[in-house]
């Protein structure tokens, strides 16, 4: 049995702690059981919560899952290795359509009308917005309440309906390599080199919490990055640290990263 304390206490006072508890959680339930249990979605870092909690015990096993290939916001399954069925997860998606003639709706909008009928965000996994449409990814349990509640997004009217998770196409993600010459690994200093952006917007986008690292809030613009980072800006993709590739003659470091898109 692994240290319930001692995996929480490594979290404390980080964002991941409300995280790490409602794991532990689910985790020695199936410990209980011998069966499995299904958490919500989960950001990226709250799936790396996942696995590391799960390493820690054995007889179990933990798979992902988001509705598609290549979703971002995944469901987390606790398996206990005695658990011989088939797990189903309950995912499914809700597609909301609105007229683009007249409207340009954004990732913030869809997520701020599903928040406003007070959905929890745990319960929504990614939201594929297309012109004039936008599927939302969620449980099965919360379907049936998106179709009846989610009427207008922003200023647009909108109608809902069910739609297949076979639809949704395996996410293709374009890379873009950029080789860099920085003055140091701070994260302003890399983010605005790899987003192509000034330091000052990049202290911006850290103040108010647009800019991630590792999908957790930066502290500070002087905080520094290693090789494998993540960093993420919300509404502009990602960036990875791929290579530290060492000093030039005038002593600035060679950065290789890899942007998103």
């Amino acid at each position: 049995m692994a240290d319930r304390e001692k995996i929480i206490r490594f979290y404390k006072g980080t964002e991941g702690e409300e995280i790490v508890i409602r794991l532990v959680d689910a985790i020695e339930a199936v410990n209980k059981t011998r069966k499995f249990r299904i958490t919500d979605f989960l950001d990226p870092y709250g799936c790396e919560i996942a696995e590391t909690v799960a390493a820690h015990y054995e007889n179990i096993s933990v798979n992902f899952n988001g509705g598609y290939m290549g979703a971002e916001r995944q469901c987390a399954c606790f398996v206990h290795d005695d658990f011989m069925g088939k797990v189903s997860y309950p995912i499914a998606v809700v597609k909301a359509v609105w007229n683009d003639k007249f409207y340009r709706l954004s990732h913030r909008d869809v997520l701020g009308a599903l928040m406003g009928l007070g959905i929890k965000r745990s319960q929504i996994g990614d939201l594929l917005i297309t012109l004039g449409s936008v599927k939302i990814i969620c449980t099965e349990k919360l379907a049936d309440f998106i179709l009846q509640n989610l009427t207008q997004i922003g200023a647009a009217n909108v109608s809902c309906e069910m739609d297949s998770l076979d639809s949704i196409a395996p996410r293709e993600e374009r890379c873009k390599e950029i080789t860099a010459t920085v003055a140091s690994l701070r994260i302003d200093s890399i983010s605005a080199a790899g987003f192509g952006s000034s330091r000052s917007k990049m202290a911006t986008n850290i103040d108010t919490d647009k800019l991630k690292l590792n999908w957790q809030s930066v502290k500070n613009a002087s905080q520094t990055v290693k090789e494998g980072d993540v960093i993420s800006i919300r509404g502009r993709g990602r960036l990875e640290v791929a290579e530290i590739r060492g000093k030039t003659k005038k002593g600035r470091t060679v950065v290789l990263l890899k942007r998103y898109i």
